[in-house]
């Protein structure tokens, strides 16, 4: 079927499949979260919450039997569900949002299960970079892109009691990545898209996959009585989350920042076939 489409068409499916398999450990955890929500007896022995821990950790074990995930891919994914679980518990005590449902595997509230919803944006940065064979172009220096990943986070807890400087933090993100590029590898083709766009695109359906969870009542922001989509804030909370999730990964994948070879030995840019981003 690929031979009979042109070949931009069937690279652009095949970018939205690859797409679709490096969003894997999300696409499951959301799935879940949505049967559970229809489905799950009012009457069972085990709650709902307590459930999607167990199912979470076991399409993490499912993972590296199966060698989806690599162990350095799965240390990120660690450190993705303890900073997450930290600033879930820091919001929920401010009242930012709660989870209604009964569970035991909580910690001050919070179900642990949250945390694999952050560790879900790393495991989709770790195998996208992997699938794709991406290299990063006009990268700049890891110190920075670390230190601009510390004070959005940092943000994220004392916009609470000082100004929210997250429209400064948006611009710092447009400066600093303006020029960097993600190349990535689609069959026999090279093709490149800006790091801003691939940000702003990721954002998108981490707004909606936040959208599902509150249509599910999973959990429910503070003084909401019936539902109503997220406001906007939340997308950029997002498109900021996913600069700290980069940063994250970047420590962890250092290699893969620079204009390195693709297979077969080509950089990117140097002598490749190289196409706009579909």
């Amino acid at each position: 079927m690929r031979r009979r489409l042109p070949a931009g068409v069937a690279d652009f499916i095949m970018f939205g499949l690859k797409q679709g398999w490096a969003a894997l450990f999300g696409g499951l955890l959301l799935a879940l979260i949505i049967a559970t929500h229809f489905f799950w007896p009012a009457d069972a022995p085990l709650a709902r919450y307590d459930f999607l821990f167990i199912a979470a950790v076991t399409i993490q074990v499912a993972f590296l039997a199966l060698r989806l995930e690599s162990w350095s891919e799965a240390r990120v994914i660690v450190l993705f569900h303890v900073s997450g679980t930290v600033m879930e518990i820091f919001k929920v005590h401010m009242g930012s949002w709660a989870y209604p449902e009964a569970g035991l595997i909580k910690i001050a509230g919070v179900p642990l299960f949250s945390g694999f919803m952050y560790a879900s944006v790393g495991s989709y940065i770790a195998r996208v970079i992997r699938i794709f064979h991406m290299r990063f172009a006009c990268h700049p220096p890891l110190w920075t892109s670390v230190v601009l990943a510390l004070a959005i986070y940092v943000n994220f807890f004392t916009h609470h009691f000082v100004a929210d400087m997250r429209w400064v933090l948006m611009a710092a993100t447009v400066i600093l990545f303006w020029r960097c590029r993600i190349w990535f590898r689609i069959g026999a083709r090279d093709y490149f898209m800006p790091l801003i766009v691939a940000a702003l695109l990721s954002a998108v359906f981490l707004y909606i996959a936040e959208n599902v969870g509150t249509l599910t009542g999973t959990w429910i922001y503070a003084g909401q009585t019936t539902w109503h989509p997220a406001g906007l804030g939340k997308f950029g909370s997002w498109y900021l989350l996913l600069f700290v999730s980069f940063a994250q990964v970047s420590v962890v994948f250092r290699h893969h920042l620079f204009r390195m070879p693709l297979p077969g030995g080509v950089v990117p840019g140097e002598g490749a076939h190289t196409a706009p981003h579909p």
